[in-house]
């Protein structure tokens, strides 16, 4: 079975090809709220071609209302012939979310949970660098979602330092020479970098306190089209997985197919 996953952000959307849990094709384009259906179809159907493969299934889930609901009506004109699942309150994932209000944790998080779980077994903590947010989600032992963190992701950070700062301006996402900068793109830099990277080492260690194991026994994952940047700074992440969200909706087509 060839399976088509996307997975809907706020910033990117990122599709996947999987054949079994091998993902042969994959491609990341902008979340653009402005594109229809027709439009997508004729993205998706442009990107396919690529490949030479047809799909048999596609997997959907989208932290974008108004983009599933273009992707929706996509399903349902273009691609009317093929199983599809769209993840959304009621489709079964397997994993019992431990929230005030579960409706309210977006789809890509959970699924996450599922393939952190599923690959790597619990506890887990789950880093997705996104560039709008950058999101921590916690997994117990038993495969719970039991709950995380959300922070402004470094490309949204960048733009509002642009935007907000008189003297200062966009750079390119870099590892600067040092710690310390001699000039202001560095310095942004330095900031971004480091500073993220600080943080995610200190919000997965005040986690992991609070869960109340042993450091060692906790599996740490970045994941997201930015963890390559950061990652090799932290000294948290015990396994690095680029595709997490798209094997996790390989898991959960599997479980409603």
């Amino acid at each position: 079975m060839t399976l088509l996953a996307a997975d809907i952000g706020n910033s990117d959307t990122v599709l996947g090809l999987l054949e079994g849990a091998e993902v042969v094709a994959h491609w990341r384009v902008s979340t653009d709220e402005r594109r229809t259906s027709d439009e997508w179809a004729v993205l998706v159907r442009g990107l396919l071609a690529e490949t030479g493969r047809s799909v048999d299934a596609i997997a959907v889930c989208s932290t974008v209302p108004a983009v599933l609901h273009e992707w929706r009506d996509m399903l349902a004109r273009h691609f009317e012939g093929i199983r599809s699942v769209v993840v959304e309150p009621g489709v079964r994932t397997g994993v019992p979310v431990l929230m005030d209000n579960p409706r309210e944790v977006g789809a890509d998080r959970i699924i996450n949970a599922l393939a952190a779980a599923h690959d790597f077994g619990g506890p887990a903590i789950v880093v997705d660098f996104g560039g709008t947010a950058t999101t921590f989600d916690v997994v117990s032992e038993s495969g719970q979602y039991i709950g995380g963190a959300i922070a402004p992701g470094i490309e949204i950070s960048l733009e509002a330092l642009g935007r907000r700062g008189a003297q200062l301006r966009k750079v390119e996402l870099l590892r600067p020479r040092s710690v310390i900068a001699k000039n202001t793109v560095e310095a942004l830099q330095s900031g971004m970098l480091f500073g993220v990277a600080a943080q995610v080492d200190g919000m997965v260690s005040r986690m992991i306190a609070e869960l109340g194991v042993e450091v060692t026994a906790v599996n740490v994952i970045s994941t997201g089209h930015l963890a390559p940047l950061v990652r090799e700074e932290c000294s948290c992440f015990t396994a690095h997985s680029p595709w997490l969200t798209l094997q996790g909706l390989r898991l959960v087509f599997e479980r409603n197919s």
